[in-house]
């Protein structure tokens, strides 16, 4: 049977990883599996949904609507 570890690490800096194997010896050559930790969907759909939301919000405003308010920021610039 062939022998298996199931060894959890930290991340070093410059991302890498250091494993220690008692059972091992120099020279032998040994397969490496690295799973990631699943990272949070919710910040890619939070950012997707904000940009949606941010759409919706002004999906009114037309192109008069818009250039009106430039001008009042600009003329507010002069006060």
């Amino acid at each position: 049977m062939q022998a298996a570890l199931h060894i959890t690490t930290k991340v070093l800096p410059e991302n890498k990883i250091e494993i220690e194997l008692q059972e091992a010896e120099i020279g032998d050559t040994v397969d490496v599996f690295v799973i990631l930790p699943e990272k949070s969907a919710s910040k890619r759909g939070s950012v997707l949904k904000l940009i949606e939301q941010a759409r919706s919000k002004h999906a009114f405003r037309t192109t008069e609507h818009i250039n009106r308010q430039l001008q009042q920021e600009r003329d507010s610039w002069d006060s």
